[in-house]
Parts: structure tokens; sequence; C-alpha cells
């Protein structure tokens, strides 16, 4: 097998957080997937990962994700999947720094499943173009690719189109309810609309759009709507991707973090800088 240089794999790999500045459902494939529109955005908080060779050929965590069995870890399933494409043998075990919370709507799982894509594929010496690579990421969840692509951007389809955005400076306060959210629930919900009409990407603005998953998560769990109405007291807010966390955006740090003194006890949340790409790909 091949493998980078030894000073590469002491290397700690970032997993970025991400929102979503709107979420559009426009329709439904006859498969059942959803057809989306969405703006993505990094966030300069998130995951670390690194890796470190093995000898054996097993691919292992090391240390269990909480809620989480191994054969449902993204980062597992990941670096199988680029060992498989690839006939490589190597081993690996990964070393997972986890912040972003599970069911959070920030990606974080993705982000993770991405980063090992991204990572192994330099260390092992696998060659994958990024294409290649966002296409074993989709069969892993539809935000895995937008990762890779490692751009901010308007996405389409499944999540896996993209049209790449030069997006304002801006800073996030981004609020985490105490709930974990499943996508898939949302999803399945009767009351999801489905039918928003599309938009060309260039007819997108900032502050332009909505989140068509809100009405349900806020009817599923209550504490996002607790989180959201705050936010709303400070301006314009949105839930991220199917939920639980919430952001509002301010186009100062010192704006941003004074909204963050002033979270009210029972709510915690964190500060963030919008990134116009991927810190891998920097």
């Amino acid at each position: 097998m091949g493998s980078g240089p030894m000073s590469a794999w002491d290397r700690v790999w970032p997993a970025p957080a991400k929102i979503n500045l709107f979420l559009h459902v426009v329709g439904r494939r006859a498969d059942g997937y959803h057809l989306l529109q969405t703006v993505f955005r990094f966030l300069d908080q998130g995951d670390e990962l690194r890796f470190e060779p093995r000898p054996d050929g097993k691919i292992v965590a090391a240390g269990p994700l909480h809620g989480v069995p191994p054969d449902a870890d993204l980062t597992i399933r990941a670096a199988r999947l680029l060992r498989q494409r690839s006939g490589l043998e190597g081993g690996v075990t990964i070393h997972l720094t986890k912040r972003l919370p599970l069911g959070g709507g920030l990606g974080g799982g993705s982000s993770d499943a991405a980063t090992t894509l991204m990572a192994l594929n330099r260390l092992w010496q696998c060659g994958l173009s990024s294409a290649e690579l966002q296409r074993l990421g989709l069969s892993l969840g539809a935000d895995v690719p937008v990762f890779i692509h490692g751009q901010a951007c308007f996405a389409e389809g499944v999540g896996d189109q993209f049209t790449d955005l030069a997006l304002p400076p801006a800073w996030y306060l981004v609020t985490i309810p105490d709930v974990s959210v499943p996508t898939a629930e949302v999803f399945r919900a009767s009351d999801l609309r489905r039918d928003t009409p599309a938009m060309v990407p260039a007819a997108w603005r900032p502050g332009v759009g909505g989140n068509d998953l809100e009405s349900v998560a806020r009817r599923l769990f209550p504490e996002v709507g607790h989180h959201l109405d705050w936010l709303r007291t400070l301006g314009p807010a949105r839930m991220s991707g199917s939920g639980a966390c919430c952001f509002a955006e301010f186009a100062t740090e010192s704006a941003a973090r004074a909204a963050g003194a002033a979270l009210p006890a029972d709510m915690r949340g964190f500060v963030a800088r919008g990134l116009d790409s991927h810190p891998i790909l920097n």
C-alpha cells in the first residue's frame, strides 16, 4: 500500500461545522429522495481528526462515539469505503475530537466523514479526484459531498449540485438546544412542505429564503422554537439543516460576541466566523 510521509500522519485535520443560510424543499423524486435548494457556509468551529497508521490492516476508532455503534460511525465507514475503492490494504486508527453536537444540523458526522476521505486520500496516496471523493461521500450521506467540494455554495438536487458563491464576511451566534433531531423523522413528517418554488442560483441573495424544515422541527421539539424565538429578538434567525441548532448573523465579531454574552442561563451556544472555503483547502 502507499502511505504519506510520516510527518503528514502527525497532522490534525479539521472537520468544520456548516450552516444552511436557507433551506427549501422543492420536490421529491420517485425514489423518495427530497429535492433541496440551500446555501452552505462553513464555520471556523468544528471537530478535529488525527490518523495513525496500523500494521494489522484494521480500521478502528480510538474511542467509541457516544450513542453510535462502530458500524454506524461515519469515519469508520468512510475509511473502509476509500480502502475498498482504492484496492489498498492499510489499517488506521481514527482519533476524533468531537465538539459538534449529534443531531444538531451542523453537519458534524458528514464533515467528519468528508475529512476522513480527504485526509486518507492523501495519507494513503490514493490519488482520487475531488469529484471521485464526492461520489464516494454521497453514498455515506447527502451532506458529505459539499464538505469535499469545500466552497461556500448554492446547492441543489439531493445536495450534490453546487454553484460557488462569494458571501460577505459575517459572524454567527449559534445556539445548541438540548435535543437531538433525527433528520429522517423531520423529512417523513406529513406536514412538511415539499413544493416551494425553485429559484435559479443567481437569484439568491443573503437573507432570501427560509427553512422549510423549521415548522416540523418546532412541532416535534419545542426547545428549537424557544431558541429561535429568543434569537429573533436580536434580528433575523434561522434553524440550520433539520435542526436542532439555530443561528443569527452579525456583521462584526464584537456584535456576535455581545449577543453571545446575553444568552439566557438556560441556553448554550458559541460564536463563529463564516468561512469561504474548507480549511483543509487553504
